[in-house]
């Protein structure tokens, strides 16, 4: 791990470097640029940035609009409202025409603490997935999603990227690989497996710590592609432990518990999830305490490992 850095910030800076090396890139914007980073493009690129105000479906129709013109077209909004209030938008349009409009879910999970139940998307990624032709990217840290970013502009066909509002630590480097549909693995073990994606693999990779001081020999995956799920790489991986946990900051229906509990079928291996309950979030003072609230901690990890180790 080396510093912490934002994701948006990642994303915003991102945007500006593609727009420069490719006039077809274009960005909308549904009135919240200065906190998805978005701003960063108009200031740089005036005349290929889309500001749509609070209108969502609109946004997404005139991505759909400009991808079929041949453009490379990038939506930001809030998690919350790019998978709900502009899914009809995404599906009807977007992914049936599989349109070369890339979304960026900005403030997913529990991170938009302060606003409460409405503006966190707990269930993001699992919409998003449901929907096909659509691509869903997970990145961990600030230099996975840049590498997300860039993947997703030379990627054909509609992508949804979920970052957090909230500074995260690096785990990974700029020289660190990223392909779309693979799983990696961060730390190697051989007693459990963690896999994670987006903020949990810091609770994950702290987990595998305090249970190596335990004597158990626990294995980190970062999980960045949630759709098109790396089947084949989740099943050697489970196979070459004795128990698997997963841990997302997302409702456990349709995320990666659901993924790993289907590519796990038929194997006769353990496995147990640290996930948000059937539940909606709430406000805060700040992400830590809704983290431990609904029990996304590295000591929760912890606990599942060793229950199933016994």
């Amino acid at each position: 791990m080396s510093k912490t850095q934002s994701q948006r910030l990642a994303y915003g800076e991102t945007l500006v470097e593609l727009g420069k090396e490719n006039p077809n890139v274009v960005v909308l914007e549904a009135d919240l640029g200065k906190s998805t980073m978005s701003a960063l493009f108009q200031e740089a690129y005036p005349e290929r940035y889309f500001e749509m105000g609070i209108a969502e479906q609109n946004m997404m129709s005139t991505a759909a609009g400009l991808a079929a013109g041949g453009k490379i077209a990038f939506a930001s909004t809030f998690a919350v409202f790019a998978s709900g209030r502009a899914y009809d938008q995404l599906r009807q349009t977007v992914s049936i025409g599989e349109l070369n409009v890339k979304v960026c879910g900005s403030s997913s999970g529990l991170s938009d603490f302060g606003d409460g139940s409405t503006h966190q998307a707990i269930e993001d990624v699992a919409i998003m997935s449901a929907i096909p032709n659509m691509t869903v990217l997970t990145p961990c840290d600030s230099n996975e999603t840049r590498k997300a970013v860039r993947a997703a502009a030379a990627h054909e066909g509609p992508v949804y990227i979920r970052v957090v509002r909230n500074d995260v630590p690096d785990y990974t480097d700029e020289n660190t690989s990223f392909e779309i549909g693979k799983v990696r693995v961060l730390k190697e073990g051989k007693d459990v497996a963690i896999l994670a994606h987006g903020t949990m693999v810091e609770a994950a990779m702290k987990a595998a710590e305090m249970l190596e001081k335990d004597g158990v020999s626990a294995q980190v995956v970062n999980v960045s592609t949630m759709k098109p799920f790396d089947v084949a790489g989740v099943q050697k991986i489970a196979g070459a432990v004795k128990a698997v946990v997963t841990a997302e900051e997302h409702t456990y229906i349709g995320g990666l518990a659901s993924r790993t509990a289907m590519a796990m079928r038929g194997m006769a291996i353990p496995m147990d999830y640290v996930a948000v309950d059937d539940q909606f979030g709430q406000s805060a003072h700040d992400v830590k305490e809704l983290m431990q609230h609904y029990g996304l901690t590295p000591e929760n990890i912890v606990s599942k490992a060793k229950a199933m180790l016994k």
